[in-house]
């Protein structure tokens, strides 16, 4: 994902709200959100390429997300996929405090990270950032996230934050305005822009919650709301130039099994 906005700890009837859209080559291959095969009780999408996700549930009462870090360095090959760390967080049983405290030791080795975790009980944010990394328990509230660090208030990011406040206000959260907000393709004014170390030409077209292009751009958008005793996976997708490619609107039940 390169984009996320949660509610946590907000709403009587959801404790987690998550909208949020995934920016990535259109080249790259991908399943759609589906129960995958080798773990049917995880549900999400999923990359083809190495086997992880970017934002994966579990009927056992667990939830992944991440998105990358923007520094502008050149690839290394030897790092590891940061989808793994859905993948394994989701198909697991351990608490994410748990989870966090094998991962930070060599977080480093994979690629620059973002990550949310949800076990059913706490949320929490870790990150590889920096030095030695971050991992840290999410405060109650509304929150964002996109390719610097949790709440780090990118246009794009406040944008959606304003979205998640007003959807949540409802009885019953509003998805077509969170919906609406990850389709925004408005350029955030250049003296608001983030400062990455892009050329400005670029930095303007990846400011839209929304990213269009032939080549790369978001692919899905994503809204999450989970219930005590169930959760809805809603996700529409994207190809080139942001033509719409299908949707799906799952619930699954939560169970201890």
């Amino acid at each position: 994902m390169c984009l996320i906005a949660l509610s946590w700890r907000t709403h009587a009837r959801y404790p987690l709200l998550i909208a949020a859209n995934r920016d990535e080559f259109h080249a790259r291959p991908a399943d759609p959100a589906a129960h995958w095969q080798d773990t049917p009780q995880v549900y999400g999408g999923r990359d083809r390429l190495q086997g992880g996700g970017w934002l994966a549930v579990s009927r056992r009462g667990r939830l992944a997300a991440i998105t990358n870090v923007r520094r502008m360095l050149p690839p290394n090959p030897r790092t590891l996929s940061r989808g793994r760390l859905v993948a394994d967080f989701v198909r697991g049983d351990g608490s994410a405090q748990e989870f966090c405290e094998a991962l930070m030791p060599h977080a480093h080795e994979y690629g620059g990270f973002n990550l949310l975790l949800w076990d059913g009980a706490c949320l929490r944010f870790a990150t590889n950032q920096g030095e030695t990394g971050e991992s840290r328990e999410v405060d109650p509230g509304i929150h964002v996230l996109s390719n610097a660090t949790l709440d780090t208030p990118w246009p794009k990011s406040e944008r959606l934050r304003t979205a998640m406040q007003q959807a949540s206000g409802h009885d019953t959260p509003d998805i077509e305005a969170l919906f609406t907000a990850l389709a925004d393709t408005a350029i955030a004014p250049d003296a608001a822009l983030p400062d990455t170390g892009l050329e400005l030409e670029r930095e303007r077209w990846l400011s839209s919650p929304f990213i269009r292009g032939p080549e790369y751009g978001t692919r899905a958008s994503t809204v999450v709301l989970v219930a005590q005793d169930r959760l809805r996976f809603v996700e529409r997708l994207f190809g080139p130039n942001g033509r719409a490619n299908g949707d799906s609107d799952q619930v699954l039940p939560l169970a201890a099994d």
